[in-house]
């Protein structure tokens, strides 16, 4: 299901309100309201209208550690320029890779998924990657300390239950 087309512009309050809500998903209204001065049935319409037009949506997100302990490893990939769209499409559906990202530079698209053993990623890249139209090198990093990784910014997880 695709997000409904904004019907209006962001406006300084709109801002103000995912500001705070960026800062602390669990903030009130109330208290949202009293910060930017309106009141609170304001701020409740424009959080509704900003989750309507799929500007805004809550979720919880979890660091990856509590997936168990798997490795983060992140794939750059140098692929046909005339095929990294298509590439780019087909990497997001494979469910282990959990971000797909476009990229200029040294890769045409990096991939990151969290991986319990090295076997189960060179599988994935061995028999599912390597063969797709378009690629024609894989490299892979696994991460071995992360000093920063903000969670609400980077959500790198695995739905309940996979593996």
């Amino acid at each position: 299901m695709t997000a409904p087309a904004p019907t209006s512009r962001l406006d300084q309050l709109d801002h103000g309100i995912v500001e705070r809500l960026a800062r602390d998903a669990r903030i009130s209204n109330r208290a949202i309201a009293a910060e930017l001065g309106v009141t609170e049935g304001t701020i409740r319409t424009r959080i509704k209208r900003l989750q309507n037009e799929g500007l805004i949506q809550f979720t919880v997100v979890t660091d990856f550690r509590m997936a168990g302990s798997p490795n983060l490893c992140m794939l750059g990939i140098d692929a046909d320029p005339s095929h990294v769209e298509e590439l780019a499409r087909s990497l997001s559906d494979i469910p282990e890779i959990t971000c797909v990202i476009s990229l200029l530079g040294r890769y045409s698209l990096l991939i990151m998924g969290l991986f319990n053993n090295l076997e189960q990623l060179n599988d994935l890249v061995v028999q599912r990657i390597r063969p797709l139209p378009g690629v024609q090198r894989v490299e892979t990093s696994i991460s071995v300390h992360n000093v920063k990784y903000e969670a609400g910014i980077a959500k790198i997880t695995r739905k309940q239950g996979e593996g």
